[in-house]
């Protein structure tokens, strides 16, 4: 070895790349389900919010909200769901759990398996069976309903 052969630059050699997926693996169906929307938003199972939440077309809440829920357009409430609060929308469907006052412009479904302890303002409404509703309904055009 000669004496500056230690100060001799090296090869490099890189790192294997552990970031990169492998192209040979292809991914498998999920195991978790949810519903999809077209061109809304999603607040999914394990997801808790405490304050007001405000949107625009669709929304699908499968997870926790305490506080206001306001829009002009479609609220899905999951089977998930569990809502603390006043909801002010187009429609609403229902499926998980309700604690508070729902008005809607629209529309109004309890699906079988919810729970809605409050009252509900609304033109239209459909309760299927197996429906837990502790509150009062008060249905009719937008017209007869007093401010």
């Amino acid at each position: 070895m000669q004496p500056f052969d230690r100060f001799a630059p090296r090869e490099r050699t890189e790192p294997p790349q552990t970031n990169r997926p492998d192209p040979s693996v292809v991914p498998g169906p999920s195991n978790h389900t949810s519903m999809p929307t077209q061109s809304g938003a999603l607040l999914s199972r394990g997801v808790s919010i405490k304050g007001s939440v405000k949107f625009l077309n669709k929304l699908l809440i499968d997870g926790k909200v305490e506080g206001t829920i306001e829009s002009t357009g479609t609220l899905m409430i999951g089977e998930h769901a569990c809502i603390r609060g006043e909801i002010r929308t187009k429609s609403v469907d229902v499926r998980g759990m309700v604690e508070g006052d729902i008005f809607v412009t629209e529309r109004c479904e309890l699906h079988a398996g919810c729970r809605l302890r409050g009252d509900i303002e609304a033109p239209r409404l459909v309760v299927n069976e197996n429906v837990t509703f502790c509150g009062s309904a008060r249905i009719g055009t937008g017209k007869s309903l007093p401010a």
